[in-house]
């Protein structure tokens, strides 16, 4: 069965990876970042994995505390690996934040025809949007110094902007069904 590749394992990615545990399709996790101090405030990793990759961090996490093996990439996805990390993939979940990334990812799955679901949330938790391909557009990122996911105040809408982009993802594997749509943390609009 070919894998579930979900690029990026912080604020989104990790609620992704945490609701995605009993996905019947193998999960591989891309991530090249480590766990700091701040990340335990907004994400899905631990005290105890400050300092290690967190990609790493999450498998380890998860086979503890459900048995669920993934496969931890804990590497940056580049141009020149991005064949060989996405290649086999059943669908790419892009949790990235930065616009090179998601124009790698976007670039491949489009020339491959991979399925690709895009999640996107603001730094300050006042909005998300999860897009597939077809309807993306990569973003620039805002000003260096712009807020981040610093604090648990933004924790409860990082966590259901993950949660949505589980269920868009596990309709899609379960009936081929795409949805797309945008959030604030008091509602949702549909988008396709």
């Amino acid at each position: 069965m070919k894998p579930i590749v979900i690029v990026g394992a912080g604020a989104l990615g990790s609620h992704v990876v945490l609701c995605a545990r009993n996905w019947a399709h193998p999960i591989q996790v891309v991530d090249f970042d480590r766990i700091e101090a701040k990340n335990t405030q907004a994400q899905f990793h631990t005290k105890m994995g400050l300092g290690r990759n967190k990609a790493q961090a999450l498998q380890q996490a998860m086979q503890g505390m459900w048995r669920t093996k993934l496969i931890a990439i804990p590497h940056k996805l580049t141009l020149e690996n991005v064949g060989t990390v996405l290649g086999d993939a059943a669908l790419v979940l892009d949790c990235t934040d930065n616009i090179e990334a998601r124009q790698i990812i976007q670039g491949f799955v489009r020339a491959k025809g991979i399925p690709c679901l895009h999640g996107a949330l603001s730094a300050d938790g006042s909005f998300g949007r999860i897009i597939w391909d077809e309807l993306f557009r990569a973003d620039p990122e805002g000003a260096p110094g712009q807020a981040t996911c610093e604090d648990g105040e933004t924790l409860p809408f990082f966590a259901l902007a993950g949660a949505q982009m589980a269920v868009i993802a596990q309709l899609f594997l379960e009936n081929g069904e795409k949805r797309s749509l945008q959030m604030t943390p008091t509602g949702m609009i549909r988008l396709a």
